[in-house]
């Protein structure tokens, strides 16, 4: 509202220096108070300070004729999407000039994807002002908030709505093996509920930004992840080990959102990994990054899927996932990571021969210092999401 007010304001400005050269053309001149240099100083400034706007302005005179656009507004001339959208302005301007006011959100499918929100108001003496505003992340936003409170609100009702139905079904039991399997179900309910919150906590911490004030020992990083998946490995029989040995390497990092991503990435190479399988960390280093490399021989990927599985909530096989437990949340934690230390992740993976991670790491995130200097890296911190709940 408050950006519309200075929009129109200084579209008045514009129009009214315009409306008194053309005056100043059409009429013998009188006497003024209001010397032309100031004038010109004045449409001046308006001209300048309306070109910084990141958001188009357009002014038609009373005849229809656009009498004016700022460098916003320029620059889309002759594009694709300006094309389109001055059929827009064009109506806009022309019900504008009758006295109506049009607010439109205007959305061009693409590629790629454009929206585009149109004002257009009525100024005294037949003029018209328009501005063309890009929304896009705006709505991309809005699509975000919308999606997660959807799919948090999904995650949390059922175990609230299985704990109701258990409680319900405890009341006038009396036979004790009854009570203590109801009693078993309604604990892993609520802990799944419990887990769904610790996980949008900790997503909202990470989403923070990294408190890169640590010296972190690459080493311990590696071995806290190994031993966190041997935890969940050992019932299973899953082996998992290092391939190569880890230099000593001292990073400048986030040591509990390292450990959480490598953490993830290790447990969850476990999990879908058959009996008696194999898990494999490797490092590597070059002059450029540092890659931090988790594969197993598991259930595999889908391609159609693997531009997705970075998404809130996203899950391939969502039976799977009741039996794996999990909030969807594990991957989009470990992209958080990475890119709070200036890094990314990949993956690359085929249905039924396994995945591979790799958490990439910028060079320059090396730094010399004595071990003494290292930080504590805790192999048994609380439990942070799953990655493979997001996709399988």
């Amino acid at each position: 509202m408050l950006l519309a007010i200075v929009v129109s304001l200084l579209a008045g400005g514009i129009i009214g220096f315009v409306a008194l050269r053309r005056l100043q053309r059409s009429t013998p001149p009188t006497p003024s108070p209001v010397r032309a240099e100031e004038t010109d100083d004045v449409g001046s400034v308006l001209r300048i300070a309306a070109d910084e706007l990141e958001l188009g302005v357009v002014v038609a005179d009373s005849s229809g004729s656009m009498i004016y656009r700022n460098r916003a507004a320029m620059a889309m001339n002759g594009t694709h999407v300006g094309i389109i959208v001055e059929d827009y302005i064009e109506q806009a301007l022309h019900a504008a000039r009758n006295g109506e006011r049009i607010d439109d959100l205007i959305e061009l499918h693409g590629p790629p994807r454009v929206a585009l929100q149109l004002v257009a108001e009525p100024v005294p003496g037949g003029f018209a002002v328009a501005t063309v505003e890009d929304v896009n992340e705006r709505t991309r936003v809005n699509m975000m908030r919308t999606d997660f409170v959807a799919n948090i609100s999904h995650e949390l009702k059922t175990p609230v709505g299985a704990i109701a139905v258990l409680g319900e079904a405890l009341i006038g039991e009396k036979d004790p093996v009854v009570i203590d399997r109801v009693a078993g179900r309604m604990v892993s309910e609520a802990r799944r509920g419990v887990d769904a919150i610790d996980n949008l906590l900790e997503l909202s911490r990470i989403e923070s930004g990294p408190l890169l004030e640590e010296v972190v020992e690459l080493d311990a990083v590696v071995a806290a992840a190994i031993a966190r998946g041997r935890v969940i490995g050992e019932p299973k029989g899953v082996t998992v080990a290092s391939l190569d040995g880890r230099p000593e390497v001292m990073l400048r990092a986030d040591s509990r959102q390292l450990v959480a991503a490598l953490g993830n990435l290790v447990e969850n190479a476990v999990k879908y990994s058959d009996a008696d399988g194999a898990v494999q960390v490797r490092t590597r280093i070059d002059d450029r990054v540092i890659e931090l490399m988790v594969a197993d021989h598991g259930i595999g990927i889908p391609a159609r899927d693997l531009e997705r599985i970075f998404e809130r909530f996203y899950r391939v096989d969502r039976a799977r996932s009741r039996t794996t437990g999990g909030t969807g949340l594990g991957l989009s934690i470990v992209r958080h990571v990475a890119s709070n230390h200036g890094g990314e992740v990949q993956v690359s993976s085929q249905e039924g021969e396994g995945s591979t991670f790799v958490l990439r790491l910028p060079i320059s995130l090396v730094v010399d210092a004595p071990v003494d200097d290292v930080g504590p890296v805790d192999a048994h911190e609380p439990p942070t999401p799953s990655i493979r709940e997001h996709h399988q």
